[in-house]
């Protein structure tokens, strides 16, 4: 008897329907899985095997063919188990509905029980824009599945609870937003004795976008500062907590029973990470540190440290918003808009800027330390900040500390701003003006004018890092409620490229 179902694959963070058939023919006890599946699949032979039986079914020995269509699409995972498995129970007459009423994905153990599996909400915007309503998946990954709203999920623990599904005895499940849904904690900036400076200019970064290099001596506060910068960050929209969620559950960072990730990310990969590690790779590729971090944060600690490759890596990403893989399985394209947070030491010992102790590099070391930054890596962040020792009287003092609440309030205003200057195009942040709108927002008075020709001069600054230094200062006006760019927001936008500055003096 000829059966099937229908399933649902990845390709990158996209899915893509399968129709699963299974055929019973003549010859020797076997079971035959075609359609470019890849290892897991054809491990799953056994698997499905010992499901059946452990559930109180019984597996016919007979000659099983299975297809997985289309056949030219590489499947991988094993997400089709649960559906491979009441195709055969149907095929050999022990499920009286057709499998093929409703998508179903769902890895399974030998007992029988259904385990989750990644990309789940992937699969419900697939199956939504394909025209289907329902869906039948892991009991841990129903609230993934039933966030989007949009098709009824059936969340299943076991084999019987699928067939209960399919014959229409089980209620399709309601997603509740729960507590963990709405708050999440996270690091204060009310935690954070001192450093004003780098606290504003992080201030200045969530407010535009921009990206942001802090350097300063061991100690002195850039981990624990960059760690609360999602505390001030909006709260993600429904189609960028979706985009994060798609993410996440491709790869595999998702906690069982979660839903959509409302939290703008923060990812923070080590220095030794490879560049596969950082933009996605592999034979079929997944995603990286960088796609992980869409929508949110991506923090590199010890930036310096990094190998020069990985760091050259981040271009692409950092100027298109994406990552490109290019593989014989296929191209596979990747988000990865994210804000960069870069931290180091300024020099190999760390102490070059420090007040109290002194530098013990040679002064050609230190010079070239910061080298390894290439110049197109550094035009492409926005703020760079000088981190110094917090003083006594800072750690000392009693007083309470502004909180991220109250600094993310001034964010939000000024993200509002930026929402009706770009409602009439795809602009989403002042960083990422085009030529045209800085002309038209960033236009400079005569003063203003003078002071950025110095600049440009005397810091050789490049086209690109004149034009960042122009959207810093619009984002610092918009904090400053001012509709005009005056000569304190472009002094102080100069300021957050004191970098060459400080190495010149050396």
């Amino acid at each position: 008897m000829l059966s099937g179902a229908l399933s649902l694959g990845l390709s990158g963070i996209e899915a893509r329907i399968v129709e699963i058939e299974v055929d019973i023919i003549r010859g020797l006890p076997n079971i035959t899985i075609v359609g470019l599946p890849d290892s897991t699949i054809r491990e799953s032979r056994e698997r499905i095997r010992s499901a059946i039986e452990n559930s109180g079914f019984q597996f016919p020995p007979r000659n099983y063919v299975i297809n997985l269509a289309p056949a030219g699409f590489k499947k991988q995972g094993a997400n089709f188990d649960l559906p491979v498995a009441v195709s055969i129970l149907h095929a050999t007459g022990q499920a009286a509905y057709d499998p093929k009423k409703t998508a179903m994905v769902g890895e399974l153990s030998l007992d029988g029980t259904v385990k989750p599996v990644r990309g789940v909400i992937s699969m419900a915007i697939a199956l939504y824009r394909s025209g289907y309503r329902s869906m039948i998946v892991p009991y841990d990954n129903r609230n993934e599945a039933a966030a989007l709203g949009e098709i009824e999920v059936f969340p299943v623990k076991n084999i019987e609870d699928a067939l209960t599904a399919l014959g229409g005895e089980m209620e399709p499940f309601r997603h509740v937003r729960t507590q963990e849904d709405r708050v999440t904690d996270l690091p204060d900036f009310s935690e954070v004795r001192g450093q004003e400076t780098a606290k504003r200019a992080l201030e200045i970064a969530a407010a535009g976008h921009h990206n942001i290099l802090l350097y300063g001596a061991p100690g002195s506060g850039k981990t624990m500062l960059a760690r609360r910068l999602p505390s001030i960050l909006p709260p993600l929209t429904r189609d960028q907590a979706i985009e994060a969620t798609m993410v996440h559950s491709v790869g595999g960072t998702l906690s069982p029973g979660s839903g959509l990730v409302s939290v703008p990310p923060y990812r923070s990969p080590h220095h030794t990470a490879s560049d596969a590690a950082l933009v996605g790779g592999g034979n079929i590729p997944s995603v990286g540190e960088v796609s992980l971090a869409h929508n949110g944060v991506l923090f590199l600690d010890e930036f310096v440290e990094f190998r020069n490759n990985v760091i050259q890596s981040l271009r692409q990403p950092l100027e298109d918003r994406e990552i490109t893989v290019a593989r014989a399985a296929g191209t596979f394209r990747f988000p990865a808009d994210f804000m960069l947070v870069a931290s180091s030491n300024p020099c190999q010992c760390g102490y070059l800027f420090d007040e109290e102790v002194p530098c013990t590099c040679p002064p050609h070391k230190a010079r070239s330390y910061f080298q390894k930054i290439s110049g197109p890596i550094l035009d492409r962040i926005d703020l760079e900040v000088l981190v110094n020792r917090v003083p006594y009287r800072d750690l000392a003092e009693p007083g309470a500390q502004e909180s991220s609440a109250a600094v993310r309030e001034r964010v939000l205003r000024a993200r509002d701003v930026q929402n009706s200057r770009y409602s009439k195009s795809s602009t989403s942040y002042n960083s990422r003006m085009s030529t045209e709108e800085m002309k038209r927002y960033c236009a400079l008075e005569s003063d203003s004018r003078v002071l950025m020709e110095m600049a440009v001069r005397r810091m050789s600054l490049t086209a690109r890092a004149y034009f960042k230094i122009l959207k810093v200062a619009r984002t610092i006006a918009d904090l400053d409620g001012s509709a005009d760019l005056g000569k304190r927001h472009v002094l102080e936008a100069l300021s957050y490229k004191n970098l060459q500055r400080n190495y010149a003096v050396n």
